[in-house]
């Protein structure tokens, strides 16, 4: 029986700064990860770029069930700590686009700086190392593995959520908390594209790989930015970030023009169709398209022929377009999933477990869902070292 301090399963953003967190304790940290490459999902994100944190980090950016928990952790470890780790490597980056933080060159550049800051603090990390079987004892725990057995006195669990499988997802951080009968809040893919019916994805199939800027609303919740039809359906920052809101069945309205004053312009053309109207607030397409689904009967008149009532509608319909949508593409595309381990079962200071001494739950595992635009990254960062600090 191999004996550590801390054993850490999954060595994803969460799992590799828990140990850089704890190792720079002096506690020896041991890391596994089934998977055939550590920080698959960290070398896969942004494009390949890594959107690894952003210059605005509120807790209004983060969804739980209890909205107060990911305050201590991300106050104790800001992304200002993140970017002071990036720049003392030496790694070029760049702001996006609303305080999103990515990496001038590749991703690989973040994950380099983890497992050479594991390095240091002499953490050993594993791959291809399936976990066979946990068993509590007096002493903390024993954990049986395809490589060997190991006993600790803590144990981490950040094994991530169910998004993008093909990158190794499981739900095996879930089973675990099932097996010390700690709660676990139902899960859904967030994030995610929406998926429509067949006559609206036959109705918008000419426009896949169009995109335009939009106000996207559901649940009380608005997002503005680019919205991008596929061949599937709706997707696009605005629609992935509204997802994370989205239950089965609900509406979604679209405001396609933000910045215009629909009725004004409409009012101060009499002369133009409306198609011509349409073509200059969109690419050709896309008003072609608008045209022929929505307002066929008023495509080729003068707008001065054109009664205030339909007007409004036409209005109405361009800036509170409502669809409901069929689905989302699931966890096969999501960038993250909402739900998990109830954060009401593990404390928000030391994310142990409340009901297991030694116990820990970091990162995505846990009932806590961030936005688009670095936000989760800076999750596993925050959870990971205000956990390390304890283990």
């Amino acid at each position: 029986m191999n004996k550590v301090d801390v054993i850490i399963i999954g060595a994803g953003a969460a799992g590799l700064m828990t140990a850089i967190s704890a190792g720079k304790r002096s506690r020896k940290v041991l890391v596994l990860d089934h998977s055939n490459k550590v920080g698959k999902k960290i070398l896969m994100s942004g494009g390949g770029r890594c959107n690894f944190t952003n210059y605005d980090i509120q807790p209004e950016n983060y969804i739980s069930h209890n909205s107060h928990f990911c305050k201590s952790a991300l106050s104790r470890y800001t992304q200002w700590d993140f970017i002071a780790l990036v720049e003392k490597h030496g790694i070029a980056y760049h702001e996006k686009t609303l305080g999103q933080l990515f990496c001038d060159n590749k991703s690989k550049d973040i994950l380099n700086i983890l497992l050479d800051e594991c390095e240091q603090v002499k953490a050993t990390v594993r791959d291809h190392c399936s976990i066979e079987k946990i068993i509590k004892v007096e002493q903390g725990f024993k954990v049986k593995t395809n490589q060997g057995n190991y006993q600790c006195q803590s144990l981490v669990i950040a094994t991530g959520g169910l998004s993008i499988p093909k990158m190794g997802a499981t739900g095996f951080g879930y089973e675990i908390a099932k097996q010390f009968g700690i709660d676990v809040l139902p899960t859904q893919a967030a994030l995610v594209p929406f998926t429509l019916n067949d006559k609206m994805k036959a109705d918008f199939v000419e426009l896949s790989g169009t995109s335009v800027d939009a106000i996207v609303t559901c649940n009380n919740q608005s997002f503005r930015e680019n919205i991008l039809f596929t061949h599937r359906g709706l997707s696009g920052p605005a629609i992935l970030q509204i997802s994370s809101y989205w239950n089965q069945g609900d509406d979604v309205t679209i405001n396609l023009l933000p910045d215009c004053d629909v009725m004004k312009l409409l009012n101060n053309n009499p002369k133009k169709q409306l198609n011509t109207v349409l073509n200059d607030c969109f690419s050709k397409k896309l008003a072609q398209t608008l045209c022929h689904l929505w307002f066929k009967e008023f495509t080729n008149k003068a707008l001065i022929e054109i009664s205030k009532e339909n007007k409004e509608k036409i209005t109405q319909q361009l800036t509170n377009w409502q669809f409901k949508p069929n689905g989302t593409e699931g966890y096969r595309t999501a960038e993250v999933t909402r739900g998990g381990i109830n954060t009401d079962a593990v404390s928000s200071k030391t994310f142990e477990s409340h009901k297991v001494k030694g116990l820990y739950f970091i990162g995505e595992v846990l009932d806590v869902t961030a936005h688009l635009g670095g936000y989760n990254f800076q999750w596993a960062w925050s959870s990971g070292y205000a956990a390390g600090q304890f283990v």
